[in-house]
């Protein structure tokens, strides 16, 4: 596994056994539990999750979900510090960099930004840099619903633009912050907003972003 992927997974699985099964999450209608389930299912029963992006296998994925959410909350923590089984495509390290950086980066702020003491945790550039690659290549399809034009700024004024559009809200912050807005945790995003304040209020109250 990546450098980055297994740190933020690690993490996760401390945050989660810390927090215990109950604790809110920004997911909506998610406790951990369901998210340490979700987790699990997602690495290792790749035939319901493929309901995450297509609504016809939903049923499907609801059932396992149903199942896992059943299973000790401390085996499912244990499954996902362990990782994904041995012949799943997850152990490849360029799959694994290539989907599990966000996946847990964002997973682990679900946790602990849902708590009423979070503070921002410190990103060592390289990190942000990993962030920032993995943003560009998938900004189109996470902000494709955005109800306004949307671009995305880093600091040092590097773009991309997440939906084209107008109005035309940019978006200025860092990679990791970036992330969380387009993934739709608007309202824990460390971001500055520029554009009209109709357009603003739209986008920050939509539930159109993420996947």
């Amino acid at each position: 596994m990546s450098t980055f992927a297994k740190r933020e997974r690690l993490l996760l699985a401390d945050l989660l056994e810390t927090a215990g099964p109950d604790a809110p999450t920004l997911c909506e209608g998610w406790v951990t539990r369901d998210l340490a389930a979700h987790v699990v299912v997602r690495e290792r029963r790749p035939d319901a999750a493929g309901g995450i992006l297509i609504k016809q296998l939903a049923p499907r994925l609801d059932r396992v979900m149903e199942e896992f959410t059943a299973k000790p909350y401390e085996e499912l923590i244990q499954l996902i510090r362990t990782g994904p089984p041995r012949f799943s495509p997850f152990q490849l390290k360029q799959i694994d960099e290539a989907s599990n950086i966000i996946e847990f980066y964002v997973h682990t702020e679900d946790v602990r930004r849902a708590q009423p003491d979070w503070s921002p945790r410190p990103l060592d550039p390289v990190f942000q840099d990993a962030l920032w690659s993995r943003l560009e290549r998938t900004a189109r399809l996470t902000g494709r619903g955005a109800a306004t034009g949307l671009v995305l700024r880093r600091p040092d004024g590097r773009t991309v633009v997440a939906n084209r559009g107008t109005p035309v809200v940019t978006a200025t912050g860092e990679p990791s912050e970036l992330l969380l807005f387009l993934y739709g945790r608007q309202s824990a995003a460390t971001v500055d907003l520029q554009g009209e304040e109709n357009a603003i209020e739209q986008l920050r109250a939509g539930k159109q972003l993420g996947i």
